[in-house]
């Protein structure tokens, strides 16, 4: 049989039955990466939990205790932790998938698969990991005496799609940029760092003036942070434009991405 690999006449194009055919193959790179993170280490699977807990402590000391940010009638610990168990996923997940294609270089030089796989499948490992902190988050709200309402089961899915649509479309700006701009890397953790200020995770939303509120609300992690936040705080409320706005722009950030993904993939094994 004989299979001809010919361009798409649009860069807006995700084929997903060519990624359902090389399914087994996002599977192996998704397990590789799992295994690779956690083989050889002190602490395994803990250190899924090491970063956020650590940031947590820091984050109380500094900005709880001493600069007194107000967290409203959640404890500074609960606040904050709720907001770092998706940003740190996010972070994470963008990081892994910005390096995926540089990191397999090798293999993209020798056989022909859709190279959307790789950083795709990057994100599936930071995915264990918000797993196992979101059970964490919940026995903290527990142990902090904030049951958590039904509308949390459905925010939290939905929290994880907009994070998920956002680290994979600037996962696949970024890896497509880092194949011809090595130094580009560099710049990567001062821009998650940058994000992480521009978004609610030490702070609420209601910290920010109306004027800006819309405006943060372009940051797709803003919506995401504080609609789990209240939904851990036991409200039943959250504010839905705020909320649509962050996911309106997570589909921005996505599409964006995978046209120019798709724009410069040709060139991959050549300069890779």
């Amino acid at each position: 049989m004989i299979i001809t690999i010919k361009p798409a006449k649009t860069n807006f194009y995700l084929n997903l039955k060519e990624l359902w055919y090389y399914r087994e193959l996002f599977y192996v790179f998704a397990w590789r990466d799992i295994k690779v993170r956690y083989k050889q280490t002190l602490l395994g699977i803990s250190w899924a939990i090491f970063q956020p807990l650590v940031s947590m402590i820091i984050f109380t000391v500094f900005f709880g205790n001493i600069a007194k940010i107000s967290s409203g009638e959640m404890p500074y610990p609960l606040f904050v932790y709720s907001g770092l168990v998706f940003w740190v996923f996010f972070s994470s997940a963008f990081s892994q998938a910005s390096n995926s294609l540089v990191a397999n270089g090798n293999i993209i030089q020798k056989i022909y698969f859709p190279k959307i796989i790789l950083p795709l499948s990057a994100i599936v490992t930071a995915s264990v990991d918000l797993l196992i902190n979101i059970i964490l988050l919940l026995l903290m709200s527990s142990i902090f005496r904030f049951v958590p309402s039904v509308l949390s089961l459905l925010i939290i899915p939905f929290g994880y799609l907009i994070s998920v649509l956002s680290a994979a479309g600037l996962g696949l700006f970024f890896s497509a940029l880092y194949i011809k701009y090595r130094d580009v890397r560099h710049a990567t953790p001062f821009f998650i760092q940058m994000l992480m200020f521009l978004s609610p995770v030490i702070y609420g939303a209601s910290f920010v003036t109306e004027k800006y509120r819309l405006l943060l609300a372009i940051n797709p992690m803003a919506g995401v942070i504080e609609s789990v936040r209240t939904v851990i705080g036991g409200s039943a409320t959250i504010d839905g434009v705020f909320l649509g706005l962050s996911f309106l722009s997570s589909l921005a950030i996505f599409v964006i991405g995978l046209c120019f993904f798709n724009a410069t993939e040709k060139y991959f094994a050549d300069v890779v």
